[in-house]
């Protein structure tokens, strides 16, 4: 639940919204409490930004931690230390990735586990066969265990009339009572149901009628990688300006885009040609930081890049895939030795995660026969 934890972080010049809350990191046997930021492109940071699958493997780990060990130390960064005796925890790593996944819903304005449960619930109203209600009970065995009882954000009766009416007479309410429901207390849940629903009908929707004001697809994060060869399947790090993907610019044919970026910086021909012979990009970027660049290149390099990135994609169809099934994910680009092309942990302007997503804009026009 976000209340009023409102934060964000700012990835290529947009204000991307998120939240906060608390988590432990358990750093080699230490746990440490930490604040634990989502936002909604789904990247988590909890002591570095990750995606939500990168977070998954650092709950399934226990990085992120839910359970504490008889013994074990904690801290919580220069405020106290403490040992734990007798802990308990309300989560899982199951429940905790649960809850981020709603996190992110809301704050896309997207439906979450407890809405559609509540969806379900109304088209059982509606019709209310066995099989709705069973798709409905479904539906609320979805939402986190831990939000279940603010799913009718009914503090007094909590989810109770909820669990009676998925129930049904003669059922059992598992949370509450081993005794079967009877129909006078089912009757009053169906009551409960329709009072509710005509006070949210005289409500504003939650939902605006054209959408919601903002959506934030998942992040691709392509971090920094030295490929040397090429691979039948790069994934996301064949997008990377250095990976291998031979292109031919103007006749001449460079190893990766980063081999023809540095190379046409140059201004002396010898150098831009040392530097496209480069072994490596990372010698590439060597050469051509002791050459001498050329005039007016810092207000061309992004049209400059524009293009090499345009021709590795028109060269390399399979590349091109890749890219394209990113679809409008924003691209986070990491990039060591530069924070203009980099995103670098929110600290850069990422112009090639930028630039990478104006070209795949323009396949997606071209295969929609669009311009």
């Amino acid at each position: 639940m976000i209340g009023n934890r409102i934060t964000h972080r700012t990835a290529d010049g947009v204000r991307i919204p998120g939240t906060w809350r608390h988590a432990f990191i358990n750093n080699g046997g230490h746990f440490f409490l930490t604040d634990l930021f989502i936002f909604a492109d789904a990247l988590v940071d909890c002591w570095g930004l990750v995606t939500l699958e990168e977070f998954e493997e650092k709950l399934r780990s226990g990085w992120v931690a839910t359970s504490f060990p008889e013994g074990a130390h904690a801290s919580a960064h220069e405020l106290a230390a403490w040992t734990f005796q007798g802990a308990r925890s309300w989560h899982t790593p199951e429940l905790l990735l649960a809850e981020v996944r709603d996190t992110i819903d809301q704050l896309n304005g997207r439906p979450d586990s407890t809405d559609r449960c509540l969806d379900a619930v109304d088209v059982f109203l509606a019709d209310r066969t066995e099989s709705n209600r069973a798709a409905a009970r479904a539906a609320y065995l979805a939402i986190p265990e831990t939000q279940r009882p603010y799913a009718l954000g009914d503090m007094d009766r909590k989810d109770q009339p909820l669990q009676a009416l998925l129930a049904g007479p003669g059922g059992v309410m598992e949370s509450w009572s081993d005794e079967p429901l009877s129909q006078e207390a089912y009757d009053e849940a169906v009551e409960y149901f329709e009072e509710r629903d005509g006070l949210i009908a005289e409500g504003a929707s939650r939902m605006p009628v054209d959408g919601p004001e903002g959506s934030y697809a998942p992040s691709v994060h392509l971090y920094q990688t030295f490929s040397r060869r090429a691979v039948e399947d790069p994934g996301p790090a064949g997008l990377r300006d250095d990976y291998p993907a031979p292109v031919d610019v103007d006749g001449v044919t460079y190893p990766s885009v980063a081999h023809a970026y540095w190379s046409l910086s140059a201004a002396e021909p010898v150098a831009r040609a040392a530097v496209a012979a480069a072994e490596s990009s990372y010698a590439a970027r060597a050469l051509a930081a002791d050459a001498v660049r050329r005039e007016g290149w810092e207000q061309a390099r992004t049209a400059v890049m524009t293009r090499l990135l345009r021709a590795k994609y028109a060269q390399h169809p399979a590349l091109a895939e890749i890219l394209l099934a990113t679809g409008d994910a924003t691209l986070v680009y990491d990039d060591a030795g530069s924070g203009f092309w980099g995103d670098n942990g929110g600290r850069g302007r990422n112009w090639s995660g930028r630039l990478l997503e104006l070209v795949r804009s323009e396949l997606h026009a071209r295969r929609a026969g669009i311009g």
